[in-house]
């Protein structure tokens, strides 16, 4: 966006909102507004603090807020700009960490009890990355025990809420990011992804979320000083949730930059070669595992529509691939899971205990009772396979329009309730999972509104090329029927 746009657009919506309500503001207006001194970086904080106090007591998305730290920063960031400092692309603006990884001063819960006093030393890498490019930490959002549901519920910090309707999950694990993104606690909140925890959050709060590609944002997902799991360092990768598209251009910026601790970090220019156009899109709808509902289908035909309306040539595809990564994920990452599950016995609480139940007697359908070490290996020999599969596909369709889920955002809990309803969960999810283990990019971005909850789309792209994902989300974000932020209901 051209800078006297973004200067236009950050002095209207001062004119018309005042300073009382920059928790509404974007990052973006925010970012511009606190280096050109039409605000100032403890205004959009206290904002932000205000709207917290007002909102996270109903929402619960939000475990820690450290307000005093906050405004500390804050005041440093105004100094800076009076100074003419050189500023980062987040300089003075309010973003949440998740209370998974390690924010230095504060405690690394995981929402597990037994973790409530595991004081971080060191920030991890996307915590560095944020506050090198001034980003000002207000508080930490909420995740099921382990990070491994698509439900944000635990013993130690209790259950978050969906704005949109208490009854139905935030959606995991990034559930408390989502929940205050959404609601207006800030315009930016931290989350990773290894089977759905950014995309399907912002899905389920009516916001977009980014699943960068695997190397694009550093990250570290072990022990400090331990060794990080194969599929952590081959599928899990954080990544920004925002109200809109052109704030995860930002965030995505901010927390790409390098950190030696990512043994698989690459830095890759953001903006790549334009696509050759007409460019093509590729409208996978259903994979044989789960029927979309009529309020997704309509959202991808919308998206279709509106894609085709800006010069994009949308055309209905077939993909196995997906119904066999769907399935691998379920090998690679689930049987590494269990490497932990003494963790899971002696200190989980009784939902993340009954989900790890479930996720295992529903995978034995397809890997038995116990899959060994060949079945292991095998499985990461087809994975190679499969990715080789989508890179030669993308090479006609740059890019793959589909759904985040088959279903709008469930009951709460609705993963425990028994083996069958889980596995209804785990089907509706298969992209959750099938993207994670081929790594490519992928972004949810909301569409409209159906019964009362948000729906939206999923686009995926080619490695490391975000910024095409970016560009036609944007298409799809211009005709969006939500209107974020918004009060709890």
């Amino acid at each position: 966006m051209e800078r006297s746009s973004v200067q236009s657009r950050a002095s209207q919506v001062l004119h018309n909102q005042g300073k009382d309500e920059l928790w509404r503001w974007s990052a973006t207006d925010l970012a511009h507004g606190i280096r050109t001194r039409l605000i100032s970086s403890r205004e959009a904080v206290e904002s932000c603090l205000d709207r917290i106090e007002e909102v996270n007591p109903v929402l619960n998305a939000l475990v820690e807020v450290h307000a005093e730290e906050a405004l500390a920063a804050a005041d440093q960031a105004d100094l800076a700009v009076k100074k003419g400092e050189l500023l980062g692309p987040l300089h003075g603006v309010p973003v949440s960490t998740k209370v998974n990884v390690d924010q230095a001063g504060h405690v690394t819960t995981d929402g597990v009890v037994a973790f409530k006093d595991n004081l971080a030393e060191t920030d991890s890498p996307p915590v560095a990355n944020l506050r090198n490019a001034g980003a000002v930490i207000v508080g930490r959002s909420n995740t099921p025990a382990f990070s491994f549901r698509w439900f944000t519920n635990n013993d130690l910090h209790g259950r978050t809420l969906n704005p949109w309707d208490k009854t139905r999950t935030p959606g995991g694990s990034s559930g408390g990011a989502a929940s205050a993104v959404a609601s207006g606690m800030m315009p930016i909140g931290h989350g990773n992804d290894i089977g759905g925890s950014v995309r399907h959050p912002a899905y389920a709060c009516g916001i977009t979320g980014i699943r960068p590609t695997i190397g694009r944002v550093p990250g570290w997902f072990g022990p400090p000083d331990g060794d990080q799991s194969f599929s952590g360092q081959l599928m899990s990768t954080d990544g920004p949730l925002a109200r809109s598209v052109g704030d995860l251009r930002l965030a995505l910026q901010s927390m790409s930059a390098f950190d030696p601790r990512d043994p698989l970090h690459a830095s890759v220019p953001l903006i790549g070669e334009p696509l050759q156009k007409p460019i093509r899109v590729g409208l996978l709808r259903d994979i044989g595992v789960a029927t979309p509902s009529t309020a997704v289908n309509q959202a991808l035909n919308e998206a279709a529509d509106q894609l085709t309306e800006a010069g994009y040539v949308v055309e209905e595809v077939k993909l196995p691939l997906f119904t066999e990564a769907y399935r691998l994920w379920y090998l690679l990452v689930l049987e590494e899971f269990k490497l932990n599950i003494s963790l899971i016995e002696q200190y989980g609480d009784e939902g993340m205990k009954k989900a790890a139940l479930h996720y295992s007697e529903n995978a034995k359908e397809w890997w038995g009772e116990n899959p060994g070490v060949t079945d292991y290996i095998k499985g990461y020999a087809r994975r190679g396979t499969l990715i080789v599969q989508l890179q030669e596909f993308l090479q006609e369709y740059p890019l793959l329009l589909m759904p985040v889920s088959a279903e709008q955002a469930f009951e709460q809990d609705e993963d425990i309730k028994s083996i069958e309803s889980m596995r209804r969960v785990m089907d509706a999810q298969w992209s959750m999972m099938a993207i994670p283990v081929l790594g490519f990019p992928a972004i949810s971005v909301p569409t409209s509104v159906a019964d009362g909850l948000p729906v939206g789309v999923q686009l995926l792209g080619r490695r490391f090329r975000e910024d095409t994902l970016f560009d036609a989300a944007e298409v799809i974000e211009a005709h969006s029927q939500i209107q974020t932020p918004i009060n709890p209901r």
